[in-house]
């Protein structure tokens, strides 16, 4: 059976030790409307955007340098029917060392064509992984989600934050 699940690719030009350490900073590549530890073995994290995307991830393996599996606890989109899209699914990130380069490979197992976010949430990654995370990997400076005081609804942040 074919993995319909998403995946892409990055080549950086760094060490597969900087890579790892990018990917675990999601406030430099993914959004910097993020409360908790996003580095940090069995932590938790919460994701934000507004009203649109809530979400609680946590961390459950890592092996520096070639792997990490990030863990959807919790989610709630505002915009699709089934608000649970993407709950026990997975964000993994395979590191590997090509020919003095590295590739990053970025799967989210369990996000399938037949979710009615795969589309935005496809295109959403493909940004984030070979524009943002691409630049916080090579250059040191990621293009995230910028913090919005005026998105931030700490009411809501407070209740997808209990277990």
């Amino acid at each position: 059976m074919q993995n319909k699940s998403f995946t892409t690719n990055i080549l950086v030009d760094k060490s597969a030790s900087a890579a790892f350490n990018a990917i675990k900073d999601f406030r430099g590549w993914w959004s910097e409307e993020i409360e908790g530890n996003t580095d940090k073995l069995n932590e938790e994290f919460f994701y934000h955007y507004k009203e649109i995307h809530l979400c609680k991830i946590k961390l459950i393996e890592a092996l520096p340098a070639k792997k990490l599996v990030y863990l959807v606890l919790d989610n709630e989109f505002n915009f699709v029917d089934d608000k649970s899209e993407w709950v026990n699914t997975k964000l993994i990130f395979d590191i590997k060392v090509e020919k003095g380069k590295t590739l990053v490979q970025f799967t989210h197992e369990g996000l399938v064509p037949e979710y009615e976010c795969y589309k935005v949430c496809h295109d959403a990654w493909s940004g984030y992984i070979s524009n943002s995370l691409y630049k916080l990997i090579s250059t040191g400076k990621g293009e995230p989600n910028p913090k919005d005081a005026d998105g931030f609804n700490a009411e809501l942040a407070a209740k997808w934050k209990l277990v």
